[in-house]
C-alpha cells in the first residue's frame, strides 16, 4: 500500500503499522474475530527508528509515522516478555536481547540460559502488548494486554513466533502444559496478549 493510494483514507479501515509478516497474520485474525466490520490495511511504507524504552514509546512512534505517511487512523503493537525474576526484562528490548540481528533462536537461548539456575516456581513471566491508535487528526489512545505465564526449561513447540516456544500460559491443566509454540493459531488468537489488547483498544474505535 502506498501513501496515496491510503491517503483518501474509508469508514471501517485502519492501518496496522508493521512491517512483520508475523503480526499481520495474527491481526488479521484478531480483527476478524472481534470487528469484523473492520479492514486491516496494510503498511509499506518508511519504517522509523523505536528508540522508545517502553512498549508504549515505541508504538506510538510506529503510530505516529504510519498516520503521518498515510492519512489514514493507525495502530501499532509493541510486545514482548518480561520476566520477573528479570526485573521484567527483556520488556522493550526483547527483539534485541541477544544482539541487534533480531535473531529470535539467539533471543530465546539467551533467556533460557539466564533462567538455567531459576526453579519453577520463580521462572513467572507475561507476554505484554501495547497498542496505540492515532488518527490524522492527532488523537493518540494507548492500550495494554497481558498474558500471564512462566518460562520453559527448553523451547518446544513449531509454531507462533519469538518467544512462542518458551512461554507456558497460565490457566493450563497441569501435567499436559503446552509451550504457545505448542498451540495452534486458532488457541493462541483467542487468548494471547495481543488479543487482549486489542479487546481493550475495540471501544475507542468509534465509527471506524
Amino acid at each position: 500500500m502506498s501513501g496515496s493510494a491510503a491517503s483518501a483514507g474509508a469508514p471501517g479501515r485502519i492501518v496496522l503499522a508493521t512491517h512483520n509478516p508475523h503480526k499481520v497474520e495474527e491481526f488479521g485474525a484478531i480483527v476478524t474475530a472481534t470487528r469484523p466490520d473492520l479492514e486491516v490495511v496494510g503498511y509499506d511504507g518508511p519504517e522509523p527508528v523505536e528508540d522508545g524504552v517502553t512498549f508504549a514509546a515505541n508504538a506510538l512512534i510506529k503510530a505516529r509515522a504510519a498516520a503521518e505517511h498515510t492519512g489514514m487512523p493507525s495502530m501499532a503493537d509493541d510486545s514482548g516478555i518480561c520476566v520477573d525474576a528479570l526485573g521484567g526484562a527483556p520488556g522493550a528490548f526483547s527483539a534485541y536481547w541477544a544482539g541487534h540481528r533480531k535473531d529470535a533462536v539467539a533471543n530465546r537461548d539467551l533467556l533460557i540460559d539466564q533462567l538455567s539456575d531459576i526453579g519453577d516456581p520463580h521462572r513467572t513471566a507475561q507476554f505484554v502488548s501495547v497498542i496505540a491508535l492515532v488518527t490524522p487528526g492527532g488523537a493518540e489512545h494507548v492500550v495494554e494486554g497481558v498474558w500471564p505465564g512462566r518460562l520453559a526449561v527448553a523451547a518446544a513447540g513449531e509454531g507462533g513466533f519469538g518467544y512462542d516456544p518458551v512461554f507456558i500460559p497460565d490457566g493450563q491443566q497441569a501435567g499436559v502444559e503446552r509451550t504457545v509454540g505448542e498451540w495452534s493459531a486458532a488457541e493462541k488468537y483467542a487468548d494471547s496478549h495481543r488479543t487482549r489488547a486489542f479487546r481493550a483498544l475495540v471501544p475507542l474505535l468509534g465509527g471506524l
